[in-house]
């Protein structure tokens, strides 16, 4: 077992948190989560920085005291992480005593070493960003905070200062000598350049407003925003001599956003330097979530709630797409139809689709309980290999923090097994009487336990439901990462058929409600998902609107990068259009039609579910267009040979057909 402490940066309580901060402290949970199943001693650290001139001036804009304001702030973003089941281990919070005594002593420390002198500055500064800029820097963004969008003030004043400027060559050489200590590496020679520029001094104090932790030794001064805030990493552990601090430092992570990683790697790290204490293993900048309109941020007033966002759509969802729509590291776009897109895509086709039919044919094809492994052929010895494939490069991912592709790791086993399901065909298996069927049958029992082990650490709610799914022995609670290995599950455990997962969704939340074709004879339970590649694609949603920004994608989701299709998978699809010769209702189907079609000389039947949008004789004669190399499938007892194209809003259906008088047969391209 080894040691694992991990912190955000601590949260400014001006206003309440958007869907940048949430980005940031879901990342560090899930990673928290990830150790701890690893049996690594994990620390996770977040909290709230309540100092400074801008604090105190919102709390005058309010009418209230300083901490008055900042403590129903403070209570909202403890809401927030609750709501988003963060599990941190300490709240650390600036104005608590533990902090202010820490960093009065941090600061006389200095003082005495000679690290901090008194002097006077005269300057360019932001109150919003609380930091001052050179002349330099002032006149390369024109006297004018980008961030906050208002002009620089001139400052001049009594103050403190810490001797930035005397480390700069010590801190060149660490950074040079530990690769991993700023990351993503392209980050890295950012920082170095800056030092290369040369470092000022750093102003530690202010006199010109009350709201910060006094200068021990000088009345009036408060501690500067950036030495009180750095410290709490170490503060909350009980620096100098705490246990915890013991125990826990260095930080393995300081995770924070790219614009405050140069607080981090510069200033943090020279503090500690000067303390003779350890720096941090690594810290780690990741991108921005971008809006159309820019960077997301409190000030421009262009943020996204993300209660409002797990409301609409569940917290699964949005802690998924957080963690699997962006590289991390990389800056990347932010909207709501893109969560939409990877919730019914990801979630609801995918994971959803597979753990529902896994379980419908468990209950159906084995009386409900999982049963013993029997014949075996080559293609069901790739399943466990591939697992083990997926558990490895999972934590090598999750140990280089780039969690998305750890995530898109665990997919590649999602849409094997899926793909795996239809090859395996275990309907027609167990209508052969072959005994293989238990082989698959528990293959997909035991995938779905697999899964739900390294899907813990981000689908919080849904992975133990699917744990408890498959009657896997032990409470969830009690999974360890010795349950990432291949057939643990035990024969004869109970399976649990529930509500799908995650039902589609269409943008604001709604739940995707149009109408289903009748799932297979031998396949019941197939889900909406697995319908549309099969029965029939109207109806679906997300193969129009939901769908329509993300390309050509498969169920199976296994072919090309990120779930995408190659050019030439889907040149695979042999799309022909087709001449409707005869319609009629099926017996006992509201939403069925069976129809015969022209190929141009071939003649087969489609069930198509669109009885509710057209009468037999309203489809006689239409050309439509079909896929016509999919696997048959037999809907209430009709072999269907195809599948039409439709597009439906809202709740009308259209038929796809072509724009002149193009024969029967004729190739769609």
């Amino acid at each position: 077992m080894g040691k694992f402490y991990i912190t955000t940066p601590i949260y400014y309580p001006s206003a309440n948190l958007h869907i940048g901060h949430a980005y940031t402290t879901v990342a560090a949970d899930a990673l928290a989560r990830f150790h701890r199943l690893r049996g690594d001693d994990t620390w996770f650290l977040t909290g709230t920085d309540e100092h400074g001139q801008k604090m105190e001036q919102a709390a005058r804009a309010a009418g209230k005291e300083p901490l008055e304001f900042v403590d129903g702030i403070v209570a909202g973003i403890r809401e927030l992480w609750r709501v988003l089941d963060i599990t941190y281990d300490d709240f650390i919070r600036t104005t608590e005593p533990r902090h202010q005594k820490v960093i009065g002593d941090i600061f006389t420390r200095l003082w005495q070493k000679g690290d901090i002198y008194l002097g006077r500055y005269e300057g360019w500064y932001c109150t919003g960003c609380e930091a001052y800029y050179t002349e330099t820097q002032a006149k390369d963004i024109g006297y004018h905070c980008p961030d906050h969008d208002k002009p620089l003030e001139r400052v001049g004043e009594d103050a403190y200062f810490f001797r930035l400027s005397a480390y700069a060559g010590r801190l060149r050489e660490h950074i040079e000598r530990n690769p991993e200590f700023v990351q993503p590496p392209s980050r890295r020679q950012e920082m170095l350049s800056f030092i290369d520029q040369g470092l000022e001094d750093l102003c530690v104090s202010r006199s010109s407003f009350r709201w910060g932790i006094p200068v021990p030794f000088a009345p009036g001064h408060v501690v500067y925003v950036w030495i009180d805030a750095l410290c709490n990493y170490i503060s909350a552990l009980g620096y100098p001599d705490g246990e915890r601090y013991r125990r826990y430092w260095p930080a393995d992570v300081h995770l924070v956003g790219k614009e405050i990683l140069r607080f981090h790697t510069i200033i943090w790290p020279i503090i500690l330097m000067a303390l003779g204490e350890p720096l941090p293993r690594r810290v780690f900048g990741h991108g921005w979530l971008v809006l159309e309109s820019g960077k997301m941020s409190k000030t421009r007033g262009n943020v996204v709630d993300p209660l409002v966002l797990v409301e609409r759509y569940g917290l699964d969802a949005v802690r998924y797409f957080l963690l699997r729509e962006i590289p991390f590291g990389a800056d990347g776009y932010y909207s709501e139809e893109a969560l939409v897109r990877r919730t019914n895509s990801d979630l609801a086709n995918d994971l959803g689709n597979l753990v529902h039919r896994s379980l419908s044919m468990l209950k159906r094809f084995a009386g409900g309980r999982v049963p013993a492994p029997a014949r075996r052929e080559p293609v069901d010895d790739e399943i466990p290999a591939l697992a083990g494939e997926v558990v490895e490069s999972f934590a090598s991912s999750m140990e280089d923090l780039q969690i998305s592709t750890a995530l898109a790791e665990v997919w590649r086993l999602v849409g094997r097994l899926n793909k795996y399901i239809d090859e395996a065909a275990p309907w027609a298996l167990r209508r052969a009487g072959d005994e293989r069927v238990n082989t698959v049958l528990y293959q997909m029992a035991e995938g779905i336990r697999l899964l739900s082990v390294l899907l813990k650490p981000v689908l919080v709610r849904s992975a133990p439901l699917m744990w408890e799914s498959v009657g896997a022995p032990r409470p969830f609670t009690e999974v360890t990462w010795e349950d990432t290995r291949w057939g643990l599950l035990p024969p004869g455990s109970p399976v649990k058929v529930g509500e799908p997962l995650f039902p589609r969704r269409e943008l604001g939340g709604a739940l995707v409600t149009t109408p289903h074709a009748a799932g297979p004879e031998d396949k019941p339970g197939a889900g909406p998902a697995r319908e549309a590649a099969t029965a029939r694609p109207a109806g679906q949603a997300e193969a129009g609107k939901v769908e329509q920004d993300r390309g050509i994608r498969v169920a199976e989701a296994g072919e090309g990068e990120e779930g995408l299709v190659s050019i030439d998978a889907f040149r695979r699809l042999d799309l022909r259009v087709a001449r409707v010769t005869g319609a009629e209702r099926v017996p006992g189907a509201d939403r069925l039609l069976r129809l015969r079609i022209d190929l141009g000389g071939e003649e087969r039947e489609i069930v198509a579910g669109i009885a509710e949008h057209y009468r037999p004789e309203e489809v006689v004669g239409r050309s439509v267009v079909v896929i016509t190399n999919l696997q048959p499938a037999r809907i209430r007892g009709i072999e269907s040979r195809g599948m039409l194209l439709a597009a439906q809003e809202g709740g009308r259906l259209v038929l796809v057909t072509t724009d002149g008088d193009i024969p029967a047969g004729a190739r769609v391209t």
